[in-house]
């Protein structure tokens, strides 16, 4: 046992796992955005910080209690049934789909500004993509190579961001981030509002961060307390980092900055180290983008083996790359970075976040509906857990509203015509119960059907295996 203990982390240990894991490229264009709002932004990431402690704290219960693979396809499933889960997987698969677009943006934001050249919107929206394929042809060595790189170009952006949230306050200027507080004169709920999205977008990821609860000490304790701490860890960082660059560089500069984080380094000291940050930036960005390349192919593939996507995504090389499915998901990639393709790079940055908020947020709700009968179903129901969750909830309706019209328009669409493609693979999970339902409807009201008879009797056994299902259909026959 001693042993076994030793092997394990600690709660500590956890805890800054967590946050670190969240720290990935996330932040690097926040700045500029949120330079647009003011420094009245803070009371956002207040908020998001509060609603993501939430979601957080919900999210290690359902990895701690649910008997389910698949993350929140599996927590889904406990309420939603299979609809629920495909609808999670998919949500969630397109967000990532997304995201990573963003990420790719950043890179070549950033490397615009290292390199020193002035590119048109087309030429970013091509470097984007040539970002996005040299990422995808590297993944195909396996996820071995992929995760050696992520685990160190991650420094690159999470050394800028702490170094900032200390040393910067020596070059900090209380009257030019009070100058800042509201540049545009918006009203107080409209400034909180064009925010929330944003800041939220630095948290996404927050529902992986119970994975890790078998390998810590005490799960059912620490796990929760790690997720929470994490959260509040990457929390305060993100309200440090962004809001002291607010008081060195003045808001007008850093509102239109492509590679704020350089312009603020290059402020504090010399432009040389505003371009090695930059350079940091640069190299964090596409190891993040490898690693999220290769994790959503790993999404699309668990989603093919369960029977919601097409095959083509579970086909695997020998170094066990699905390679078709990258491919496949790099040119979608490919044709939203051209359909995005805005004349500020940070406008298309900020649309890209959005609808990738959206959608992200979908499977979000679906799991925290669900976590009432996770826990019953354990044994271990808690009503401060389900109220968590319901906050948690109302957060998540929140940040859906403040991502804006064409977010939510787009996002809907999206997750409709999911549904429609639900409906072409349901019968592998949803046919036998429809099929048992008319067995014993037509026996109930004396119906005959001589077709609907053969169909009765080629499936006889699978029919009276599903327990289940008779004592749903009896439920409903009483009721009637």
């Amino acid at each position: 046992m001693a042993d076994s203990s030793q092997n394990k982390m600690s709660v500590v240990q956890l805890t800054i796992l967590t946050a670190v894991n969240m720290m990935g490229s996330g932040i690097i264009m926040l700045p500029t955005k949120l330079a647009q709002v003011g420094t009245m932004s803070i009371l956002s990431w207040v908020v998001t910080a509060v609603g993501s402690m939430c979601l957080a704290y919900a999210f290690a219960k359902c990895g701690m209690y649910t008997r389910r693979g698949g993350g929140m396809g599996g927590y889904s499933e406990y309420t939603f049934g299979k609809a629920g889960s495909f609808m999670a997987n998919y949500t969630y698969g397109v967000s990532l789909l997304i995201a990573n677009i963003a990420i790719a943006i950043s890179a070549v934001g950033y490397a615009q500004e290292f390199m020193e050249v002035e590119l048109s919107s087309v030429a970013v929206g091509m470097w984007t993509i040539a970002t996005l394929w040299l990422a995808t042809v590297l993944n195909f060595g396996g996820a071995k190579y992929t995760g050696r790189v992520s685990s160190v170009t991650v420094w690159g952006v999470i050394i800028p961001v702490v170094g900032i949230s200390v040393l910067g306050w020596f070059w900090f200027s209380p009257s030019t981030y009070t100058e800042a507080w509201n540049p545009h004169n918006l009203q107080f709920f409209d400034g909180l509002t064009q925010s929330i999205a944003m800041t939220l977008w630095a948290f996404l990821g927050m529902e992986s961060a119970s994975a890790n609860s078998e390998a810590v000490e005490n799960p059912e304790k620490n796990v929760p307390i790690a997720c929470l701490g994490g959260t509040l860890g990457a929390a305060i960082i993100y309200i440090l980092s962004t809001n002291v660059m607010a008081g060195i560089v003045p808001n007008a500069e850093l509102a239109l900055s492509s590679a704020p984080f350089g312009l603020a380094f290059a402020t504090m000291f010399t432009p040389m180290v505003g371009k090695i940050v930059m350079g940091l930036m640069v190299m964090s960005c596409f190891g993040s983008l490898l690693g999220w390349q290769f994790t959503i192919a790993q999404v699309f593939k668990t989603s093919s083996d369960e029977g919601y996507f097409p095959k083509l995504f579970s086909k695997v090389t020998s170094y066990n790359a699905p390679i078709v499915g990258m491919i496949t998901i790099t040119v979608i990639q490919s044709l939203l970075s051209l359909m995005t393709i805005s004349d500020a790079l940070y406008e298309q940055f900020e649309t890209l976040v959005n609808l990738a908020v959206v959608t992200n947020i979908i499977p979000y709700l679906l799991s925290m509906a669900a976590l009432v009968v996770i826990q019953k179903a354990a044994g271990h129901y808690s009503g401060m857990t389900t109220f968590i969750a319901l906050i948690g909830s109302l957060y998540s309706f929140y940040a859906l509203y403040s991502s804006g019209f064409d977010a939510m328009t787009y996002g809907s669409l999206v997750t409709f015509f999911g549904w429609t493609l639900y409906g072409f693979v349901s019968e592998r999970f949803d046919l036998m119960d429809s099929i048992y339902w008319n067995r014993e409807e037509d026996k109930r009201t004396g119906r005959v059907d001589e077709e609907a008879q053969k169909l009765y009797a080629a499936n006889q056994a699978k029919l009276d295996s599903e327990a289940h299902v008779s004592h749903e259909y009896n439920s409903a026959a009483e009721s009637k």
